[in-house]
């Protein structure tokens, strides 16, 4: 039987980089993209691709590039699509797409605004995923949950109250006790995306624990770690709706972890990071 052969677009990004090591591990043929080279694109496109995974994206900062956003959700995926030779291309969005919406299935109708500035993340996944469908490709979008794992290097929420609390030894939180969201481990993250990839029967999916943290949790944890927690007086509640999981679930059994039973942990490795 032939091997397997995966190519990742962005694998110096967390998630990228993960699923690489993961795949060289297993003994997998996996290209990774360098795009510092300035041919890089170019490069690529001559290759046989085999299962492509794209995971080039822009999450915090997306605010403040909003021309890179674009480029990275979309142009650089519509030449993939145009010209690129591979067996099927798996485009990695985000259940942020369902943030100020009921329904969190994989066909529910989606709300967004061109007027709200933090919609626009979400336009730019959405139209990323649009052009898939239509490239009329072997194409798969898997919306990711809000993913955590050692070594994470971004201002995303989970890695900026760690930060910050390994740093300092206390943490504020500037959203209420009862706000709460989805967060899916770089370990699950790594084990269902190759998986989706070549054996997915469905064209979306979320990838998500199916169950929300709260504020509150968080900082009892880190409270028991010796961290002194607050909340701003100020502070809003944000709440993101439950993420339905029932698709990948029934396709893809798998028991996911707990960020509730895996933040100790975490945490101490933050900490090691930031005292060495």
């Amino acid at each position: 039987m032939a091997q397997v052969k995966y190519t990742i677009l962005g694998s110096s990004g967390f998630i990228g980089k993960n699923l690489s090591k993961s795949l060289f591990d297993q003994k997998f043929e996996a290209i990774e993209s360098n795009r510092n080279h300035p041919d890089w694109l170019k490069n690529i496109l001559k290759n046989d691709l085999g299962h492509v995974i794209y995971c080039i994206g822009l999450t915090a900062d997306f605010r403040k590039k909003p021309f890179e956003t674009i480029d990275a959700h979309i142009c650089i995926l519509k030449d993939i699509l145009k010209t690129g030779n591979f067996k099927s291309l798996t485009y990695l969005s985000s259940t942020r797409v369902y943030e100020g919406g009921l329904e969190t299935t994989e066909d529910a109708i989606l709300k967004v605004s061109p007027i709200n500035p933090s919609h626009f993340y979400n336009l730019s996944k959405l139209m990323g995923e649009s052009l898939c469908i239509n490239s009329a490709k072997n194409v798969k979008i898997i919306r990711l949950s809000n993913v955590y794992g050692n070594e994470m290097n971004s201002n995303n929420f989970l890695c900026s109250v760690l930060s910050e609390a390994a740093k300092t030894g206390k943490v504020n939180f500037q959203t209420s006790p009862e706000s709460s969201k989805d967060f899916i481990s770089i370990t699950d993250v790594v084990n269902l995306v190759p998986k989706i990839a070549v054996n997915g029967s469905h064209s979306i999916y979320n990838l998500a624990s199916g169950k929300n943290t709260s504020n509150k949790t968080i900082a009892n944890i880190l409270s028991k770690e010796g961290v002194g927690v607050s909340f701003s007086k100020d502070a809003v509640d944000w709440s993101f709706p439950e993420i339905k999981v029932d698709r990948i679930k029934n396709e893809f059994p798998y028991n996911y972890e707990d960020l509730a039973i895996n933040l100790a942990n975490l945490y101490k490795k933050y900490h090691q990071k930031a005292h060495k």
